[in-house]
């Protein structure tokens, strides 16, 4: 039987990714800064500053309260497409045999912050000019285990504080993180979509890395620019 039960998970497997990867993707696509300066604002976020559709860019540019939006908007799509994920795992593989679960489970959230890190950086419905996912990668980050959270948040908070440069606390949340997964899990597959979604973070810092190195790279202020 227990060759059985892995073809059938490998195949429900395969179904699910797809559907996964469907909805985290469009979860992703609904980028805060675009939508708030965009529609409520009536000035996109991406004619200003350095271009990006974050929050920093959006921060720099408008300030104000409704920068709060902007969190809680690609916060809570991370959230909601890693727990659409598991939600929808749980439910299909329900009475399956246990030690099958656990790994499913880690998968799917890797697999759901995965495409809801592509929604975000290169959103459909805003002509694949997105943001570079800091912001909703640590939301992800939190979602998968506690202890990869501490190593990329706690690495982030500590260099944005002491040098004011939040791009080199990104860059050390996105080269941390398939680290921190290879050690607490040692599994192979999620260390390729750890080194994917790192890399993809990074990828979309390459101009603030550029700069880091020629030292011209903008401080964060808690003063937006006029």
């Amino acid at each position: 039987m227990q060759w059985f039960y892995a073809l059938d998970v490998n195949g429900a497997l395969w179904l699910h990714g797809l559907l996964i990867a469907v909805i985290a993707y469009f979860c992703g696509c609904f980028n805060g800064a675009v939508i708030v300066s965009k529609y409520i604002l009536r000035d996109d976020v991406r004619n200003h500053g350095s271009g990006n559709a974050g929050l920093t860019n959006f921060y720099r540019t408008f300030g104000g309260p409704l920068t709060l939006v902007v969190i809680l908007t690609d916060v809570l799509k991370a959230v909601l497409a890693v727990l659409l994920a598991r939600m929808m795992v749980c439910n299909s593989f329900d009475g399956w045999p246990w030690e099958y679960l656990p790994m499913v489970d880690i998968l799917a959230k890797y697999w759901a912050g995965l495409w809801c890190l592509l929604g975000h950086m290169f959103p459909c419905m805003f002509h694949f000019k997105g943001g570079k996912g800091i912001l909703s990668g640590g939301a992800i980050a939190i979602m998968i285990d506690w202890r990869i959270a501490l190593v990329v948040w706690g690495g982030f908070l500590v260099l944005a504080v002491l040098t004011r440069y939040v791009s080199l606390g990104s860059c050390w949340a996105a080269a941390s993180f398939p680290f921190a997964t290879w050690i607490i899990y040692q599994n192979a597959v999620l260390t390729v979509l750890g080194f994917v979604i790192g890399g993809l973070i990074l990828y979309m810092h390459r101009g603030n890395i550029k700069r880091l190195l020629t030292g011209t790279e903008s401080k964060f202020t808690l003063h937006k620019k006029k």
